[in-house]
């Protein structure tokens, strides 16, 4: 029984070849065992705990006989890795022919983009080399392939072992740059950037393409630092970065890190021509794969910071898919979370709650501690009050905790969506001037000055009004976009009269109906309805605050939408307010899993996909379904867009 144990795959046929080889009567010994497991195609225990068990029970030699003798039923020109994978567990010791063997299985199990299979031969690879520098290095990208898994502990104990070897001086700077990434993956920020810097700085004389790479990540740990980046600060970094050796072969990582260390050097104007360049290499296919795991991330912190949701969109849609197919668990949140922000703009709230769940799901399972910017700006935009500000007051405290100063000032800038919704005006000023404070790091300060344009006008605070609209315009006119110039627009028409007024509202409106920024649309009709009314124009205030009113709702933006009805109850238009029916609303989860059904996933893919057994799955569809009332998920698609605007 323990050489059927020893096989997790089952295959009957493979077991009968290696019984014959270790001389036993397979189908006698299975007679014994009937009781525990079945010779069907595949070999079934009664339960997989009987496998375990099994295989546990047995002697370290007898197991290292089974594999052996599984391993030499196997054809190497078939199925090579299962072989090497047999032969692994069959060595007894130090073994550098079959140490050699796994990294070629390695090798095809990352070209098939299976990375905790890299991780699980490079692992075992490691532990059966003897010559200690050789081991560390095995070692070193066993612990790469970890990370990448999502397995941050496993990864550092792996660094452990590549340190406790003999490293020469290219694995140790690429040990610490592992380390650094792992600190930010798990939430301590501030300890990246110094780490990376000297790393960078040491490999400048051993290889310039990877010192380059490093400088890369030196150079988004301390955009995400932001301004509570200490030493190495913002500046440092860049110029660091500037004055990196030139690559021999520009690649489009060399070009991105070009133009971000222009970017932190000179701002943002200067850098524009060289971003935009940039992005449209990230949004091309032919990127390599794992250049563009790597770096897509960054790619869509720079599509966001030049106002560009179309690219915002396609870079992180295309990280997603990446991530997705390799099964680099260690990137999926952060990837999933700048999706999730994209889909709120442009008015998608359902999809980008769904997303938000998932990110939730796939944090919890690999440790990470990002700040929830998805989930900030869906309660902002939603208007929910009481969640948006228990997840601001948190993100600020535990980004500031931990060095991610992108984290508050992100949440400062949700603060003030969140105030300039419910009404709140004077609350929403001073969050817009916490998250325009900042102006050299990347969008959120930006976006920040619209509201603080808004917020101002409100108030009557008109210079503080001016000088927001200065600032702002030195980004938009610089970036050229229509969100850009719409936002511009429909903030200038605040602090303007009359004619001027008008037509910039027109102006904002035209420019936005040309994006997917659906949300900023919908509020440059509400204002301008709000305009109308203050100039006793009801009938074209109507007009305005209709549209208005109707996206909004339809998004599930309910305190603009409220705003927008209030407008148009006080011109003497009754609009019902909305209400939900919260016996048949579905929460997020049941979204998201609503979501993955009606796109044709089984209940084994979603399963996986969000960490539950298939018959969580399944209790969670037969309420979504009694909810829609509706008998199967080939329904799901007809009558979930109507379920996920009642329950945004």
């Amino acid at each position: 029984m323990f050489t059927a144990a020893a096989d997790p795959v089952g295959d009957v046929r493979l077991l009968r070849r290696a019984a014959e080889r270790m001389g036993i009567d397979v189908d006698a010994a299975a007679s014994d065992v009937s009781e525990l497991l079945t010779l069907d195609a595949p070999v079934r225990f009664r339960h997989p705990l009987v496998r375990s068990a099994a295989y546990r029970a047995t002697p370290v030699a007898d197991r290292q006989i089974a594999h052996r003798a599984l391993a030499e039923s196997i054809d190497a020109d078939v199925e090579p890795d299962r072989r090497a994978w047999h032969r692994a567990q069959a060595a007894p010791g130090p073994d550098e022919d079959v140490a050699a063997e796994l990294e070629r299985s390695a090798a095809r199990a990352q070209a098939r983009g299976g990375i905790a299979a890299v991780a699980a031969f490079l692992e075992r690879a490691s532990d059966l080399t003897q010559d200690p520098a050789r081991r560390s290095q095995r070692a070193l990208e066993a612990a790469q392939a970890k990370f990448q898994a999502g397995a941050f502990e496993p990864a550092a104990d792996l660094l452990a072992t590549a340190t406790a070897g003999q490293p020469d001086e290219l694995t140790r700077a690429r040990i610490d740059v592992l380390r650094a990434a792992i600190a930010f993956a798990q939430g301590r920020g501030k300890e990246a950037p110094p780490l990376l810097l000297t790393a960078a700085r040491r490999l400048e004389q051993l290889n310039v393409a990877i010192a380059r790479e490093t400088y890369l990540e030196a150079v988004a740990a301390v955009i995400f630092a932001g301004h509570l980046a200490r030493s190495p600060g913002w500046r440092e970094v860049g110029e660091a970065a500037r004055g990196a050796p030139p690559a021999q072969l520009q690649r489009t990582t060399d070009k991105l890190l070009d133009a971000l260390a222009v970017r932190l050097t000179d701002g943002f104007a200067p850098s524009v021509p060289m971003i935009d360049q940039v992005l449209t290499a990230f949004s091309d296919e032919d990127v390599p794969v794992q250049e563009s795991m790597r770096w897509l991330l960054l790619a869509g912190v720079i599509s966001a910071d030049l106002w560009d949701l179309e690219r915002w969109d396609m870079v992180t849609a295309r990280h997603v898919s990446i991530i997705r197919e390799a099964g680099a668990l260690s990137e999926l949140p952060l990837a999933l979370d700048s999706s999730a922000v994209v889909h709120v703009f442009a008015g998608d709230l359902a999809a980008a709650a769904s997303m938000i769940e998932e990110v939730r799901t796939a944090s919890a399972a690999i440790g990470s501690n990002q700040p929830p910017f998805g989930a900030l700006a869906l309660a902002a935009v939603r208007g929910h009050e009481r969640e948006a500000r228990t997840l601001i007051a948190a993100t600020i405290n535990e980004a500031t905790q931990h060095g991610q100063g992108l984290g508050v000032t992100v949440a400062h800038f949700h603060h003030a969506v969140l105030c300039n919704g419910l009404g709140q005006y004077d609350q929403a000023m001073t969050a817009a001037q916490a998250a325009a404070t900042h102006q050299e790091q990347f969008g959120a300060p930006q976006w920040a000055l619209a509201e603080l344009v808004e917020a101002a006008a409100r108030t009557g605070a008109s210079e503080a009004a001016s000088d927001a609209l200065e600032q702002l315009a030195e980004s938009t006119q610089a970036s050229g976009t229509d969100w850009a110039l719409g936002v511009e627009a429909r903030s200038r028409a605040l602090l303007s009269e009359g004619a001027a007024a008008e037509t910039l509202y027109r102006e904002a409106i035209e420019r936005l109906s040309k994006t997917r920024v659906r949300v900023n649309l919908a509020r440059a009709h509400l204002l301008y309805g709000e305009w109308l009314r203050g100039e006793n124009r009801r009938v074209d205030a109507r007009t305005q605050l209709d549209i208005a009113h109707e996206m909004l709702t339809q998004f599930g933006a309910d305190a603009f939408a409220e705003r927008a009805r209030r407008a148009l109850q006080a011109i003497g238009t009754k609009v019902r307010k909305r209400t939900v029916p919260t016996s048949t609303a579905l929460t997020a989860q049941e979204t998201q899993i609503a979501h993955l059904a009606g796109d044709g996933l089984t209940n084994t893919d979603i399963g996986a996909r969000l960490f539950l057994s298939p018959h969580t799955v399944e209790w969670h569809l037969r309420k979504v379904y009694s909810k829609l009332g509706i008998a199967s998920r080939r329904e799901i698609p007809a009558v979930l867009p109507q379920a996920a605007a009642t329950s945004a």
